[in-house]
């Protein structure tokens, strides 16, 4: 009886064994390609559970989502014979598993096929455009040129190229700098320009101020004297008006100030005749 079920056990065992190396799940982002001996002998598109003859068949999944690609830079020579470093990218999807296994095996080789095939196709259709087309509305027009004739190119490879894009293009490191010298060249050329008219100009506003001053200072000058020769005659007329009012009144008043001016504190020593007429008031024998 023991026996029996031993044997049981191990007929399960087997059982179990087969069934797990026969039965295989394709997930949902999936598909996949039965091998036998390394030939394909089935494809399974939709997901689920499957079954494939073990030890003598393979599975190899492929993805069915949208995959990218991103090729390295590239320098093309437009028809205008400018450069430009275009970094393109891309995005495809495997819609023939069979012919994609059959011609290119696996995704890294098919990423290394794209990258030529996109670098080629951008290549060759950029040498046709010039650098205002790419930069103007014609940019889509072109870009979905290039999608379609690499998705022509790629079909034999069981591909489907979804969209190509450019997502950078820049002028080589050479040129940049070439052209920012340039650009620096004439801005500096204007610079001096700007400077040279802006010197020109305060030398202009200057030599127009110093005559405008020149004048002013003259008039103001003229002004001054005549100003001063109208005080002058007033103050002449005054003291003569005075004068012939009172004239020994206004002599006194003459030598008072002689002796203030005179006899001050820096200078109060004079040397003087007796007999001088500058101490007439200082006589007592005077009877002014």
């Amino acid at each position: 009886m023991s026996k029996s079920l031993g044997g049981f056990a191990v007929f399960i065992a087997v059982l179990v064994l087969i069934a797990s190396q026969a039965l295989f799940i394709v997930p949902e982002t999936n598909q996949a390609l039965v091998l036998r001996f390394g030939d394909p002998v089935r494809q399974y598109s939709e997901p689920g559970l499957k079954w494939k003859i073990p030890v003598f068949e393979q599975v190899t999944n492929f993805d069915t989502r949208v995959l990218d690609v991103d090729p390295p830079a590239e320098e093309v020579i437009l028809t205008d014979q400018k450069r430009l470093v275009v970094d393109t990218f891309a995005r495809y999807k495997i819609i023939d598993m069979l012919e994609f296994y059959k011609t290119l095996g696996t995704e890294s080789q098919a990423i290394t096929r794209l990258h030529n095939l996109i670098n080629s196709t951008v290549r060759s259709s950029l040498g046709n455009v010039s650098l205002t087309d790419i930069l103007s509305e014609r940019r889509a027009d072109i870009m979905n040129t290039i999608r379609d004739q690499v998705n022509t190119s790629a079909q034999r490879f069981g591909l489907e190229i979804v969209d190509v894009r450019i997502g950078r293009a820049d002028l080589p490191e050479q040129t940049s700098q070439s052209i920012y010298a340039r650009m620096r060249s004439e801005r500096e050329q204007e610079a001096a320009e700007f400077r040279a008219q802006g010197q020109e100009l305060a030398q202009q506003i200057r030599a127009r101020a110093d005559r405008e001053k020149a004048v002013l200072i003259a008039e103001a000058n003229k002004k001054a004297e005549i100003l001063r020769g109208e005080g002058d005659e007033k103050a002449i007329k005054i003291y003569a008006d005075a004068y012939s009012r009172d004239p020994s009144f206004y002599a006194f008043y003459r030598s008072m100030s002689a002796y203030g001016n005179a006899l001050n504190k820096d200078n109060s020593t004079l040397v003087l005749s007796p007999d001088s007429d500058f101490f007439r008031y200082f006589d007592k024998r005077s009877g002014q």
